[in-house]
């Protein structure tokens, strides 16, 4: 009786923990989704409030150069947090969208919700600063929570990068591309759009063994006499070394020292009685920068001669 008495409490126990997994799971799944819709405008497309809600390059009239008139109305919603990126191993973020297509001169409103209980944003780069002070359209909400921000898209057939700038987010998945008209090309390892720009290889070596991930730097076998002429060398490359003792500085103490000295003295006899403290300062001051400047020239011409012979 004992034994059952005590199987029947620890089925009570499970049944209890799976519920109340259950529930926050749903809960997790149902996360309430504050909107940042009370932002305060600071001028130049830039608004912010004080719940971690920002909006950089708003623009919902001004035309890029080229553009008559919206060619059309357009809104996206984009989702953000860790459950977008379970589909691309590697990652740990993610958008529900990593890829997007609009004609030129679109008015495009993008509604962004971060699903995560952290900080993220939709950033897109390389827009005109003509327009858009800092080349960036932006969007940053911390927690769950949604913003909606709205631009106009250029001209231009141009590929745009769109990504998470909070550290180490794009590096974990964050990160999409938005291509207006036929597009500039495509952006390297865009979760589940292009390849990655260096492909993770897997397969064993001729030996069997695992692949480093970095080819080591190749070293040539040495041959017979070779350690000889390496030697022969270090030793042939030490003059160049010990040589180190011709330094600028002292081209430029010697060009001082011996054109210096006598025409300091014939001045100082000639010109020096006669003038005040501060028109000799003067005088020398200008003398001295004539001094360094072909003094600076004649080092610019040894150094260039010395490569030659090198």
């Amino acid at each position: 009786m004992k034994t059952k008495s005590i199987t029947t409490r620890l089925s009570y126990l499970c049944s209890a923990g799976l519920f109340a997994f259950s529930v926050g799971a749903a809960a997790a799944e149902n996360v309430e989704i504050r909107e940042h819709n009370r932002l305060m405008d600071h001028g130049d497309g830039h608004l912010m409030d004080m719940d971690g809600g920002m909006i950089m390059g708003q623009n919902k009239d001004k035309l890029p150069g080229g553009c008559s008139r919206i060619s059309e109305e357009a809104e996206i919603t984009v989702r953000a947090g860790h459950k977008y990126a379970k589909d691309f191993p590697g990652t740990m973020y993610g958008f529900s969208e990593h890829e997007w297509h609009f004609k030129p001169c679109t008015r495009l409103t993008v509604h962004f919700i971060n699903e995560d209980n952290v900080r993220h944003q939709w950033m897109m780069h390389g827009l005109p600063k003509y327009m858009y002070d800092k080349g960036m359209f932006h969007l940053e909400i911390t927690g769950p929570s949604k913003i909606s921000g709205t631009l106009i898209l250029p001209k231009e057939d141009r590929t745009y990068l769109v990504h998470c700038d909070i550290a180490q987010h794009m590096e974990k998945g964050m990160k999409g591309e938005l291509i207006v008209g036929k597009g500039s090309g495509t952006f390297p390892t865009i979760p589940g759009v292009t390849d990655a720009a260096i492909p993770d290889n897997y397969a064993p070596g001729p030996d069997g063994k695992a692949q480093p991930s970095v080819a080591p730097p190749t070293v040539d076998a040495e041959k017979p006499g070779d350690s000889t002429k390496k030697q022969t060398g270090q030793v042939a490359a030490a003059p160049a070394s010990s040589g180190s003792w011709f330094s600028g500085s002292l081209v430029l103490g010697i060009v001082l020292g011996v054109f210096g000295t006598p025409i300091a003295l014939r001045l100082r006899r000639e010109r020096f009685s006669d003038m005040t403290g501060s028109d000799v300062l003067a005088m020398v001051g200008g003398f001295l920068g004539h001094v360094i400047d072909i003094t600076l020239g004649l080092i610019s011409r040894l150094m260039h001669s010395r490569g030659k012979k090198r």
